[in-house]
């Protein structure tokens, strides 16, 4: 099982970046995510705001950018390439503009990310091209670390019209963080809770009163 530290590697990260995705269209929820408020606050700012800890290069990555700079994030809004293409794009695009070797990707609408679990996950970036939890036989894809080093297998299956972001990991060195090593540092798993229905977010504030 990993050792529980909070710090292993200095913060901020001076070669790391983070990008959050902020360009699900929330079909299912029925209003816009990334703006749901959480304790007083934005989802995405809450978001972007936690993992400043982790770097000096924070990247949002969607296309309607005038909907979030009236919260004056401390990060780039950067667009899809090419938009209308997914997840994959979505990382995709933030990865390329980043300006380190290796960013943190993770969707906008997890409010429990844990930055030890986090920090673990960056530990392990040097030695692989993509650190990505597993749970239950599933990988998180939308909670991983990307290498750059990734870009071109990213872009080959894009342009073949693929979106499933894992379907280029057999081209690339994978380091899958095992669920013990997860439980070292969140072990309720609640990293991973997003916010896809209603039903997602009356657990989310139900989680949220019982912590006050």
């Amino acid at each position: 099982m990993a050792p529980m530290t909070e710090h292993i590697w200095p913060l901020p990260n001076p070669s790391v970046s983070v990008v959050v995705l902020a360009g699900g269209q929330s079909s299912r929820l029925g209003s816009n995510k990334a703006l749901l408020q959480v304790q007083g606050q934005p989802l995405l700012a809450r978001t972007v705001h936690k993992l400043a800890a982790l770097s000096d290069d924070l990247l949002v990555v969607t296309n309607e950018p005038a909907l979030y700079q009236p919260l004056a994030l401390p990060a780039r809004l950067v667009p899809d390439e090419k938009p209308g293409q997914g997840a994959l794009m979505g990382i995709y695009s933030g990865l390329k503009a980043a300006h380190y070797a290796y960013a943190l990707a993770v969707a906008c609408d997890m409010p429990f990310l844990s930055l030890p679990l986090l920090r673990y996950m960056l530990s392990l970036a040097p030695a692989s091209d993509v650190v990505i939890p597993q749970l239950n036989g599933l990988l998180e894809p939308l909670h991983a670390v990307y290498g750059k080093a990734c870009l071109p297998a990213m872009a080959r299956l894009l342009d073949r019209g693929d979106r499933q972001i894992i379907a280029f990991f057999h081209e690339v060195r994978v380091r899958r963080v095992e669920s013990e090593e997860i439980d070292a540092y969140d072990p309720d798993h609640l990293s991973f809770s997003n916010v896809n229905t209603p039903a997602d977010w009356e657990r989310v504030q139900d989680i949220l009163e019982k912590e006050q």
